[in-house]
């Protein structure tokens, strides 16, 4: 979609709505000193502006004793996908990535990304209407 953007300069910016699938399983990284995993899906891309945009578009916290294996469906993003301009519509090569932080019961606070990651092309022409 390109919508009015409240947050800056009075211009049109892309907004992107995508819907993803998560499955993991987090149980080998829980040892004697994890109290909790804060994990997040970023997307990241470039654009004629911009060499390196990086946007959160989801993220989640799992304790210690919930569940640690993930069979997310049809998830919606739980924040908004804006681009600066237009750099979305056509983007060939917007990549997600889920990364995770352990926060631990005593030391520091390691940054982990996964080893996966999927690039998803966007549509050359923005969608009319679409309830989300």
């Amino acid at each position: 979609k390109n919508v009015e953007d409240f947050t800056g300069p009075r211009e049109r910016s892309d907004l992107g709505f995508i819907t993803f699938d998560i499955t993991a399983d987090l149980e080998n990284i829980f040892d004697w000193n994890v109290k909790q995993l804060f994990l997040y899906l970023s997307a990241e891309y470039s654009t004629k502006n911009n060499a390196l945009n990086q946007v959160v578009l989801w993220d989640k916290i799992v304790l210690r004793g919930d569940n640690p294996k993930l069979l997310l469906k049809d998830m919606k993003t739980k924040y908004f996908f804006f681009d600066d301009g237009n750099g979305l519509k056509g983007n060939r090569n917007v990549t997600l990535t889920l990364s995770w932080n352990v926060v631990p019961n005593a030391g520091i606070l390691p940054l982990v990304t996964g080893s996966g990651h999927v690039s998803v092309p966007f549509p050359d022409t923005y969608e009319i209407t679409k309830s989300y």
